[in-house]
């Protein structure tokens, strides 16, 4: 049985989430706010978290932000009235891995999270990749040189590993939005621009990683 773990303050709302979730087949474990909900992660090690944003005594993005400290894999998905681009981008630069908008038909909400549990049931991928003088750790989304370590955030190792594992190749846009963005519209052209900007100038230590954008295209990692 799937488990997940649902924050949401709004009480009549988390009623209905729950029971309509309780019903697919799902064991819930609610809880009202931020602090609450790192404790009940800790003790029932979900298999999924569904966070509210704005709530009493810490919010869904300081919660998103403690549990990546310690889990790089769970799933997390916000649900949110937020809808401002820099909202959607600071909760996908801590570790999100969607996002879904209030209001918003429970339908929607448990196709989504089908295919998170979906994707991260899959045989895990390996654990560290030598990527020119770097060491990619996708367990703990670090990038290491020399015994210099960077933290990533969660989409950034995991859109680095992905260009990595199909090096010499191009990778199309359009297939790293599907795999890590859900086709949202917030992330097409500039914005996954920017992710791999900030990739770059991570492994710019080593003149022999080049990631080239393939115009309209995608982007290609080659390693001289």
């Amino acid at each position: 049985m799937v488990r997940i773990l649902y924050v949401e303050d709004e009480l009549s709302l988390a009623m209905i989430v729950t029971d309509s979730l309780e019903e697919q087949g799902y064991k819930v474990t609610h809880k009202v706010n931020g602090r609450e909900a790192i404790i009940a992660f800790n003790h029932h090690k979900p298999d999924i978290v569904v966070l509210d944003v704005m709530m009493p005594l810490m919010d869904g993005f300081a919660v998103a932000e403690e549990i990546r400290k310690t889990d790089s894999q769970v799933p997390i998905l916000f649900l949110t009235a937020l809808t401002q681009t820099e909202d959607v981008v600071h909760g996908f630069k801590l570790g999100a891995n969607d996002y879904v908008r209030k209001p918003f038909k429970i339908e929607e909400l448990i196709v989504r999270i089908e295919a998170l549990v979906k994707r991260n049931v899959q045989p895990p991928a390996a654990r560290t990749y030598q990527i020119g003088s770097y060491v990619l750790d996708t367990l703990k989304s670090t990038l290491t040189l020399h015994n210099m370590e960077e933290k990533l955030s969660f989409r950034e190792g995991e859109l680095l590993r992905r260009l990595y594992e199909q090096k010499d190749q191009v990778v199309p846009r359009d297939e790293i939005i599907r795999a890590y963005w859900n086709e949202d519209n917030y992330f097409t052209g500039r914005s996954l621009d920017v992710f791999i900007s900030r990739i770059r100038k991570y492994l710019s230590k080593d003149e022999r990683i080049k990631i080239t954008n393939i115009r309209g295209v995608g982007y290609m990692l080659t390693i001289a």
